[in-house]
């Protein structure tokens, strides 16, 4: 029986042993050449870059964008402003009023600080740089998402630098800033001439009657507006925005569509807003038939439909596959190369006659051979008299 079960154990090996798929050539069957450990060489280093790029390209996310209806109609919405107008705090009112009736004072009050209009050198490079950037994403990117949405975008979101140099005589211009919450309706946020009173029923007026022409001017710059929780990716087109005009009656006009967006990537989790603006502007002239409010007037609309930014990460077994694509590939086209090169070199060698195909004279292919198998000119071999002196001493 011991031995019925060795022998069946003997078979199922050799069955095994002629399924390999990795036959192993002895040690001198082998021939290795200075070309092919060239080869060789360049095979890894190429092999070992790709592998690296490859980890690079499996590291990066992509994002992806989904459009839902927005079901959440009783939330708020957070606006966050930082604007300076060219006009003293004490001659302008900042209020938003939307369709339900609500003002400013029903939400919070924006804080206002007396400022130089003229920025310093270090402030006009920030705001340069913030406007290069906006200009850039509006022009090279027409598509919702891409154009409100990047994930590479730089967070430099760290506000205006402070001035570095002291401002000449008193403050000229008021700066409005602050965050405040808004129903989901749409809204109105304006900045006006004069401080703003309550209306009975609702909404309020702002009063300016001891105010000249003279005082009016609402050159402004927008230093930051947004919506929802600033992320870092979103993009914000009137950061950096600056208008300065020398009307005194003037009215500035921005028009948004706001869309609520859901992020959801690894290293964000938040709800936010993103906004497209159009822009109009024109002056104040009753008699010319130009009516209106001379002021900055942002009107916002929210739109029914949600975004949603998930960030995706390319599966593992795609990753294994590319890698050993990658290396069976360049191991496969580096023989082949090899091997045409061997061919080239062999026929280029025959047709000159070089390395080995060279033509040599009797004594240097006598030389060559062995000792005992060198041959005289007559043709006969030379015997080594070494083994016949052995054996003449040990008889």
């Amino acid at each position: 029986m011991r031995r019925l079960n060795a022998a069946n154990r003997k078979q199922a090996l050799k069955v095994v042993k002629e399924l390999d798929a990795f036959p192993k050539v002895p040690e001198s069957y082998k021939e290795t050449t200075v070309s092919g450990g060239g080869i060789s060489i360049l095979t890894f280093i190429l092999i070992f870059i790709l592998i690296i790029s490859e980890f690079e390209y499996y590291t990066n996310t992509e994002l992806q964008f989904d459009y839902q209806v927005d079901t959440n109609f009783t939330g708020k919405v957070r606006i966050n402003i930082d604007m300076t107008i060219a006009m003293q705090c004490g001659s302008i009112g900042a209020d938003v009023l939307d369709q339900t009736g609500q003002d400013v004072q029903s939400y919070s009050k924006l804080k206002e600080e007396p400022v130089y209009f003229e920025l310093s050198p270090k402030q006009k490079e920030y705001q340069a740089f913030i406007r290069q950037i906006n200009g850039f994403l509006m022009e090279e990117y027409h598509a919702l998402q891409e154009m409100m949405w990047k994930s590479e975008y730089p967070n430099f979101r760290g506000g205006m630098p402070k001035r570095e140099i002291p401002g000449v005589g008193p403050p000229d211009a008021c700066r409005v800033h602050g965050s405040f919450e808004v129903s989901k309706v749409a809204g109105n946020f304006h900045v006006t001439a004069g401080k703003s009173i309550p209306v009975i029923p609702r909404g309020h007026a702002h009063i300016a009657i001891m105010m000249s022409e003279r005082d009016y001017n609402f050159s402004h710059r927008i230093d930051h507006f947004s919506f929802g929780t600033p992320v870092s990716g979103a993009v914000y087109p009137l950061d950096g925005e600056e208008h300065v005009t020398n009307d005194h009656y003037y009215m500035y006009q921005y028009f948004m569509q706001v869309v609520p967006t859901e992020v959801r990537t690894y290293s964000t989790n938040e709800d936010t807003f993103q906004f497209s603006v159009t822009e109009r502007n024109r002056t104040i002239n009753h008699a010319k038939g130009s009516h209106g409010v001379p002021g900055i007037f942002v009107k916002y609309d929210l739109s029914s439909l949600k975004i949603r930014i998930r960030e995706d990460r390319k599966p593992i077994w795609q990753f294994l596959v590319r890698l050993c694509g990658i290396i069976g590939g360049v191991f496969s086209v580096s023989g082949m190369l090899q091997g045409l090169f061997g061919f080239l070199v062999d026929v280029v060698c025959c047709r000159l006659k070089m390395g080995k195909y060279k033509t040599q004279s009797f004594d240097e292919a006598n030389a060559t051979l062995p000792q005992q198998e060198q041959l005289l000119t007559n043709g006969s071999y030379v015997a080594d008299p070494t083994p016949v002196s052995l054996l003449s001493q040990t008889q």
